[in-house]
């Protein structure tokens, strides 16, 4: 039997998007030599759940859709998903390599580097994710397999494993020395060095955890409805953890605003975690808490738009910051929140117009 639509996986898109430009913003934002630390707090730590929360519902909808006892036909899979993500990500990425030469003077890159660009989504900063996400497409059959055959207690095993490694690979002294001690030219060096960009290995627990609660989504809503108490106390202990691990760097360790950032990030332990709760909490509140039809109409505008808004929305960016510039103006907290504003309009408009004509 086929199960329902589901609008709160595309409010999650919604608001997951909206997460991915406020960290960007926030980026652009720390050029300013004293930032306001709470804004930087909701732009860059608040909203890291953004990411690898879309890891998270891209395996909810795969794994919602199928039946895990019937044959999977792997080709005709990676067909339509490579029809929906590789291309995107192939056309985007030469027009950034072509849009950076000709803005940045940065030059078309020789094919050995080009290569290198592909394969670990250099051409700009927000297009690693679909190649996890090819990765994680590729390895389909293994996802099946294992979610097949989890237990409660491997899936344990596998969430204290996840938090072990990405310790390991965010913090260890010792693979950071060894990777710089590479020659430049090591093949390893390049593949250490890039390994969040291509390394599903570091958001196998959220993936997993998606399409596990897809498998038992009747359960897991069911469970949503008589537990919204204690799942919105979960989520603001995990946003508070997550903000005071960030608020403690910079006020205790006396880290500055960038280190505090790259440090409290989604890999950490409590970004770990933030994720985790904030995705079941998105999850309840979009099927669990009646909200009026315009609220939801926004959302699911947003949600609708927001493959296009992530591709398209560093553009953005780059053209609002020069025009602040070029009318002297600084990253204030001011023009820091309408740049993030105007980033997500300018954006959202130029996704409707593309549709208005592809579609």
């Amino acid at each position: 039997m086929k199960k329902p639509y589901l609008n709160s996986i595309e409010y999650i898109r919604g608001v997951s998007m909206l997460g991915v430009v406020a960290i960007h913003i926030g980026a652009q934002y720390l050029q300013n030599p004293t930032p306001n630390v709470n804004l930087i707090a909701i732009l860059e730590i608040a909203s890291r759940f953004s990411v690898p929360i879309f890891f998270f519902i891209s395996a909810f909808g795969l794994f919602y859709k199928i039946d895990l006892n019937a044959p999977f036909d792997y080709g005709k899979f990676l067909r339509r998903r490579f029809k929906a993500v590789l291309l995107p990500y192939l056309i985007w990425s030469v027009l950034y390599i072509v849009h950076d030469n000709f803005f940045y003077g940065s030059g078309i890159p020789a094919p050995g580097y080009a290569a290198e660009i592909l394969f670990f989504g250099l051409a700009k900063y927000q297009l690693y994710f679909l190649v996890i996400l090819i990765w994680f497409y590729l390895l389909m059959p293994l996802w099946i397999k294992i979610i097949k055959n989890l237990t409660p207690l491997k899936f344990a095993a596998i969430f204290f494993l996840q938090i072990g490694f990405n310790y390991f690979s965010s913090y260890s002294a010792e693979l950071f020395q060894f990777t710089n001690s590479l020659p430049d030219d090591s093949i390893l060096k390049m593949f250490l060095q890039w390994r969040l960009n291509y390394l599903v290995l570091h958001y196998v627990f959220i993936f997993l955890l998606g399409g596990i609660l897809a498998v038992h989504s009747q359960k897991f809503f069911e469970w949503l409805k008589e537990n919204k108490k204690i799942v919105s106390a979960g989520f603001l202990s995990a946003l508070t953890v997550h903000l005071g691990y960030f608020y403690f760097l910079v006020y205790v360790e006396k880290y500055n605003l960038m280190a505090a950032v790259n440090t409290a990030h989604q890999l950490s332990p409590t970004g770990f975690i933030y994720t985790i709760v904030t995705s079941i909490f998105l999850f309840m509140l979009f099927e669990c808490v009646e909200f009026n039809k315009i609220f939801r109409a926004g959302l699911s505008v947003l949600g609708k738009n927001s493959y296009f808004i992530y591709l398209f929305h560093p553009l953005a960016i780059i053209y609002l910051d020069l025009t602040l510039k070029n009318f002297g103006q600084i990253m204030t907290a001011s023009n820091t929140i309408i740049l993030y504003v105007l980033t997500v309009l300018i954006s959202l408009v130029a996704s409707l117009i593309w549709n208005r004509f592809t579609s």
